[in-house]
This record gives C-alpha cells, sequence and structure tokens, in this order.
C-alpha cells in the first residue's frame, strides 16, 4: 500500500491517493469526518480550528460504499483558501523565518524571497489527508478487531503518571476531554498551564502515547532494518510535525535498568497460550509483535508560531527583526496524539497486508484465521 497526500495549507483542498487498499472493505465516510473533528479538538487550539469544519469526500476507488481495488481518492476543502494555482493572491510576502519552524531550512534548500511559499506544506494542516487515511485504515483493522486510541502523558511540566489497564478505558477516559489526559487532577492543571501561556504569548508541547491493541505476534520482521516494526512506527510518528522524539515501551527507561528487571518473562496456559506478565518492549520484540498491546510515546516540541516572537532575520535586507505571526495554537499535544492514531494504523495496515498478503478482504482474512490457528 502506498500513500500520497497533497495540498497547501490555504489551498483549495488537502487530498490523498491510497494505492494498494484491498478490495472488498465496507468504508464510510462518518467516522472519517469524526476523526477529522477529534483532530480540530483540544484546549489551547487557535482560530484555524473555529474556521475549518473538515468533511471527507470521497471521489474514486469505491462502489456503494465497498473498495474496488483501485486507488482511493480523499478531499477535504479548506474553508480558509486564500493561494491559488492559476490566480494571483494578494498576500503579503513573509520575510521573517520563525525560529524552529521549516521557514528558514526551506529557503536554504528551495531558495525565494517568501517563507510563504516554504509554510504552505511544511504546516501541520497536511496531516488532514493523513487523518483521513488513517481513519480509512481503521476501518480496515477493525475487520480484524485491532483498535488505537491516544492520550496525553503529559504536558510541559504536568505529568500524569497514571497508567491504564487497557485500551477501552483511555477511549472513555479522553471521548470527552479537553486535554486527552487520563487524570481530571492533572488536566486541570494542564489547562490552567496553557492558559497561563496563551496570556504571554507562548506555546507548550507535551507526550502523548499511542496504544494499539489486537495486533497478533509475528507482525514485522527481523530480516531488514526497514522492515523492522518499531522502525516503521518511529519512522511515521517522526513524520508527524513537531515531533521530536519517539520510544517504544520503556523506551529511554530501559538504559536506567537492568536486564533482570526491565526484560519481559514469557509464560504459557492453555486458555491465553503464550503471554506476558509486563509489557516493558511495548509490544515489539526483535522487530516484531509479540502480542501485547504496542504502547508508543512522543514527545511534541512546542509550537513554533508565537505570539509574542523570538529574535529572527529579515532573509532579503539580512536586518534583525523579531520573527513573523502567523496564526497558530497554543498547545496542540492532544491533537498530535490523534495523528498518531492515523499513522500507526496506516503502518499497522500496511504490515497486515504484507504479512497476510491479498487483493481482497476474503483473502486477507482466510489467511489470517489460518495462521492465527497455528500460533498455540
Amino acid at each position: 500500500m502506498r500513500i500520497l497526500t497533497a495540498g497547501e495549507s490555504h489551498g483549495e483542498f488537502e487530498s490523498a491517493i491510497i494505492e494498494g487498499f484491498p478490495c472488498g472493505v465496507t468504508i464510510d465516510e462518518n467516522p472519517i469526518n469524526h476523526e477529522l473533528s477529534r483532530r480540530q479538538a483540544g484546549y489551547g487550539r487557535g482560530k484555524r480550528m473555529a474556521i475549518e469544519s473538515d468533511h471527507v469526500k470521497i471521489v474514486s476507488g469505491l462502489r456503494n460504499k465497498i473498495t474496488l481495488g483501485s486507488p482511493i481518492t480523499l478531499l477535504v476543502r479548506n474553508s480558509d483558501h486564500k493561494i491559488f494555482t492559476q490566480g494571483k493572491d494578494d498576500l503579503p510576502a513573509i520575510t521573517l523565518p520563525r525560529p524552529a519552524h521549516a521557514d528558514l531550512a526551506g529557503i536554504f534548500k528551495y531558495g525565494g524571497k517568501d517563507c510563504r511559499n516554504i509554510l504552505e506544506r511544511a504546516s501541520a494542516r497536511e496531516t488532514v489527508a493523513r487523518v483521513a487515511c488513517g481513519s480509512l485504515c481503521k476501518q480496515f483493522l477493525n475487520n480484524f478487531d485491532i483498535k488505537i486510541a491516544s492520550f496525553v502523558r503529559s504536558l510541559g511540566k504536568v505529568e500524569c503518571k497514571k497508567n491504564p489497564e487497557n485500551i477501552e478505558e483511555i477511549t472513555a477516559k479522553t471521548k470527552n476531554s479537553q486535554t486527552g489526559c487520563l487524570d481530571d487532577v492533572k488536566a486541570r492543571e494542564m489547562i490552567r498551564l496553557i492558559d497561563g501561556a496563551a496570556k504571554k504569548g507562548d506555546s507548550l508541547g507535551g507526550i502523548a502515547e499511542i496504544w494499539i491493541d489486537g495486533v497478533v505476534p509475528g507482525v514485522g520482521s527481523f530480516m531488514q532494518y526497514d522492515k523492522r516494526f518499531d522502525a516503521q512506527f518511529a519512522a511515521a510518528l517522526m513524520g508527524i510535525p513537531a515531533v521530536k522524539g519517539v520510544e517504544v515501551g520503556l523506551g529511554f527507561e530501559y538504559a536506567r535498568m537492568p536486564g533482570s528487571t526491565s526484560h519481559d518473562e514469557i509464560f504459557y496456559n492453555s486458555a491465553k497460550g503464550f503471554y506476558h506478565k509486563t509489557n516493558h518492549s511495548g509490544g515489539i520484540e526483535g522487530g516484531m509483535s509479540n502480542g501485547e498491546a504496542i504502547v508508543l510515546r512522543m514527545a511534541v516540541k512546542p509550537i513554533a508560531t508565537l505570539l509574542e516572537p523570538l529574535n529572527s532575520v529579515d532573509i532579503n535586507s539580512k536586518k534583525s527583526a523579531k520573527a513573523a505571526v502567523v496564526r497558530s495554537d497554543t498547545c496542540a499535544v492532544l491533537a498530535a496524539g490523534v495523528i498518531a492514531e492515523s499513522m500507526a494504523a496506516i503502518v499497522v495496515t500496511q504490515a497486515i497486508l504484507e504479512k497476510f498478503g491479498g487483493d481482497s478482504l476474503k483473502e486477507i482474512s482466510a489467511n489470517y484465521k489460518n495462521y492465527v490457528k497455528g500460533l498455540r
């Protein structure tokens, strides 16, 4: 399966083409629109979220809501449409690059005298297309009872130390949450922290945690570095704007513990088959799923655009000045978790298709059921 996205932040559409998605999968636009609304949610989001009301339009690859096996095209219209492919806009040039954004590095790479040509594509608005693709993949994964959810582990210096029992608890506790935190007391602290940052014109980052439940053992591979399941997740999450670090299971905590207390011991009974009582490995060992929940964590840096901007230099005059102020969020860690769910869904879908290959859902399901029978 291959996915290609296209579109600028203030262009007419965000779009995606999915090639290699199997035939025979029932796809409903409503769950995709629900995921798009989740991406817009969260305390600390900016005015752009009030402007946009994201809805997907599937324009190819389906007939009567069932996939045909042909390329699927997804479109999401931008309400805040300001630039044109064939016409001239009246937007002023942005010549003061923002620290920590793609502005300056993009000017180095592509040249030019207007950072807008960089930020239009580098903007996190592009993740709308990825969330649409990921939601479609989630509907495929439902056929194998694979569920994905996320929550906010920390925001700034406020950390939630509560560990969920299962993915159902994550879903229930974050369903109507403004922060995505599992601890109500910590959630209120996060809101106060966001309010304080907003008053100062500052921004905040944090850590989002993603759980994937129901992946059978043996998905992924140790044969080549790029086939390792954890490497694929790391690449997918690092590809989300503002993400600067990824952990699997204990992650960096592994480096502080001896093997005798950090490795997951193996047990067996006739009811469960092989299992572990702990999940320090985060569901992945040797680049393959081991049957436990896959647990991923990612560090999201503070939003690059500040209402009280940092120092910069004009790319044309070379004179010092404050960086450009572009409409932005104070905090988007919850939204980053939603995007990460979609990226994880894409990775799992690709791995399932590779492991249980076939052109149709019927064929893949038959291969899957035959494999599961032999696991014990």
